[in-house]
Formats: structure tokens, C-alpha cells, sequence
């Protein structure tokens, strides 16, 4: 081959590789998506998070696959929707998550105590759904696992304090620690009451994931932009309101806005057992 023709060859080599990896920086744009929250949070001035966006992938066969093992207290269309709060509350709060999404666990970290605060006072119900949009985008399986962890600690009354632990204590987006159930295990200890041989169990043997594929087909199918999707009313609030970022002070108000001469709920279902929280946010 003459110096020439190697030369052409080399440069055609070079090119392919740069489109290549024009190609996987484009994928990567459209799986991620960049968004500013500013959450007024303690000395906190502003979040920004990445929104995992729908890639459209399929990380872990069909949503048909196997029984159908909705936790308990499901509720909502196929019962796809973890209720929290009164069910007379006068605002929804609808909240679809991924446990390996990092805005996710921004949002959570920083408007948890607001949610609590106002579900516990009856100004809103949430209902959180699960996806698993980071297996898709990147591999692995920790956002399914973490799902049916959280689906298992709902059927023993403490899914709301095993959520938050799982978020206080989310891995790099991509360390999937959680497709470890025995990290998952591990976790639990921080709620009290939940490490039981029945919660080891439903880890293990993956009791609810088809139910997981089943709410995340439903996420795909739901057109949203990613995760996190917070809606108030069926409305987006999440990262804005119309013109207005989120934040504590905004939600607060928002809520107060919608609840405008309605009663506080007072209707709250009864938990299965041991519903104490005693979550440790370490």
C-alpha cells in the first residue's frame, strides 16, 4: 500500500471514529436531560438535577412476564399508584419516580419534609409510580430491584420511610448498587420494624416485579418527559409551574392555592402492619 492510500485510510478510520462518537455524545444528549430546580431549602439556593429521559428502552422483558403481584394498597388504573395520605385530601400530588435517578433524589431531598408536612396535615395525598428508566439508559437492573424492595416494604406498612431511605441513600447513577439485594437488605435496617424474614423474602424472590415492568410500561406509555414527573392536580409543577421554578416556598404555595376554601382530608386508610416509620436519614 503506498504512503498515499495509507494516509486516506488512516483518515477515514479517524472520521468514522469521530462520527462515532458524535453519535454516542447524541444519544446521550437525548437520554439526559439538563434541568434547573431552584429549592429554597435552609441555606440550600439551587438543585440542578438530570432528568432521565424516556429512551424508550426495555430493560427487563415485558410487563406481561409472570404474575401480576400488586403491593398492598394499591390503588389508581391496574393499581399501579402507592397511595400516601388521606383519601379526602383536596390536592393529588402525583409522583412518578426512578430510585436510580439523581433529580429524583434532589427533588425528594429537598421538598421531603414539605410533603410530609403537608400530607400529614391533610392538604394533599401523594401517589407516587415507579419507573426504571436508568436500567434502560444504563444498564443494569438496580432500579427494578429497588422498586420491588420499596413495593415489598408497602406491603408491610412502611413505604413511605423505606422511599425516602432509599433516596437519602442512592448510589452514583452508575453504581447499581441497588441491583444488590442484600444492599437493599442492608437498608432496611435504618426502618425500623421492616427487616423481617417475610420483607427478605419479597426482596429475594422478586414478588412485584412484574408489577414494576407494568408501571413503568405504563410511564412509556404516558408520554411524560422524564423523571422526575410531578404533577399537583394533574398539573406539571416539576421543574416549573408556568413561569415559576419550583421551590419550598412556591409548593407551599401552590398548594395553598388549590386547597383555597376546601377542608383538610381526614379519611386515612388503615395500614398493614406496623406502619411506624422510624426511618433513619443516614
Amino acid at each position: 500500500m503506498s504512503e498515499n492510500q495509507e494516509r486516506k485510510r488512516t483518515a477515514r478510520e479517524r472520521l468514522q471514529q469521530e462520527r462515532a462518537r458524535d453519535r454516542a455524545r447524541d444519544r446521550r444528549r437525548r437520554t439526559l436531560i439538563v434541568a434547573a430546580a431552584v429549592v429554597g431549602v435552609l441555606g440550600l439556593a439551587a438543585v440542578v438535577g438530570l432528568i432521565a429521559a424516556n429512551s424508550g428502552k426495555d430493560e427487563g422483558g415485558s410487563a406481561e412476564t409472570g404474575p401480576l403481584s400488586a403491593p398492598s394498597g394499591a390503588q389508581g388504573e391496574e393499581q399501579l399508584a402507592i397511595p400516601v395520605g388521606a383519601s379526602d385530601a383536596p390536592s393529588t400530588l402525583t409522583v412518578w419516580e426512578d430510585f436510580r435517578c439523581p433529580a429524583c433524589a434532589q427533588f425528594e431531598n429537598a421538598l421531603r419534609d414539605t410533603i410530609h408536612e403537608l400530607e400529614k396535615a391533610g392538604e394533599i395525598r401523594v401517589e407516587y409510580h415507579l419507573a426504571t428508566l436508568i436500567d434502560g439508559n444504563m444498564g443494569g437492573s438496580g432500579s427494578l430491584r429497588a422498586a420491588n424492595a420499596a413495593a415489598c416494604a408497602q406491603d408491610a406498612g412502611k413505604f413511605t420511610a423505606y422511599h425516602d431511605v432509599l433516596f437519602v441513600n442512592q448510589p452514583p447513577e452508575p453504581d447499581d448498587a441497588f441491583a444488590q439485594n442484600e444492599r437493599l437488605i442492608e437498608l432496611a435496617d435504618k426502618v425500623r420494624g421492616l427487616d423481617t424474614p417475610a420483607f427478605r423474602s419479597c426482596v429475594e424472590d422478586g414478588k412485584h416485579d412484574s408489577w414494576v415492568r407494568k408501571s413503568n410500561e405504563a410511564f412509556q406509555k404516558g408520554g411524560f418527559r422524564g423523571t422526575p414527573t410531578v404533577q399537583l392536580n394533574g398539573e406539571s409543577i416539576f421543574p416549573t409551574k408556568g413561569k415559576e421554578q419550583i421551590s419550598v416556598a412556591n409548593f407551599k404555595k401552590w398548594v395553598e392555592e388549590a386547597n383555597e376554601g376546601k377542608k383538610p382530608g381526614t379519611q386515612r386508610p388503615t395500614a398493614p402492619t406496623g406502619a411506624s416509620p422510624g426511618a433513619s436519614a443516614s
